[in-house]
C-alpha cells in the first residue's frame, strides 16, 4: 500500500497545500464580509455628513460644535468636525435640526431630513461674530 499524499496532475502541489490555501481564502472572505457589514449602515439609518466652513475664507472650521437635535430641541448627538471641517454619523430616518456653534462665529441652525440608506450632506458657513453678537442681534428686532 502506498500512503503518499496525492498530487495534482502536471502541478507540483500537494493536497495539503491546496487545503491550506483554500482555508486562508475562506478566512479572508469571512473577515472581509464582517468588516463590510460592520461599516455598512443599517437599512433604516441614513448618513449625515455636515461640512462646516468659514463664510469669508471658505476654510474648514474644525473646532466647531455640531449638535443634532430632534424637532423639539432634544439633543440626539454632538459631533466635532475633522481637520477638513467634515463630521459624519448614522441616524434613524426622520427630521432633525442641526445647530453649529463656535465661540468666534455666529451660530447657525438648519432643518434637515434624513432618508434611510441615503447620504444627506449639509454645508454650513459660519459668519464671524461671537455669542454676545448673537444675543444682541436677537434683542435688536
Amino acid at each position: 500500500m502506498n500512503f503518499r499524499m496525492p498530487r495534482f496532475a502536471g502541478l507540483n502541489i500537494s493536497l495539503s497545500k491546496v487545503q491550506t490555501l483554500l482555508g486562508l481564502a475562506a478566512a479572508m472572505l469571512s473577515i472581509a464580509g464582517a468588516v463590510f457589514t460592520f461599516f455598512k449602515p443599517a437599512p433604516d439609518k441614513g448618513k449625515l455628513v455636515a461640512i462646516v466652513l468659514d463664510a469669508k475664507t471658505e476654510k474648514a472650521v474644525s473646532d466647531a460644535t455640531i449638535e443634532v437635535l430632534t424637532p423639539m430641541d432634544a439633543i440626539v448627538t454632538t459631533l466635532k468636525p475633522d481637520w477638513s471641517g467634515e463630521a459624519r454619523c448614522n441616524l434613524d430616518e426622520g427630521h432633525y435640526r442641526l445647530r453649529v456653534s463656535h465661540p468666534h462665529y455666529l451660530s447657525e441652525t438648519r432643518e434637515i431630513r434624513l432618508i434611510a440608506s441615503h447620504d444627506t450632506e449639509v454645508h454650513v458657513q459660519l459668519h464671524a461674530g461671537s455669542f454676545g453678537n448673537t444675543v444682541r442681534r436677537v434683542f435688536r428686532h
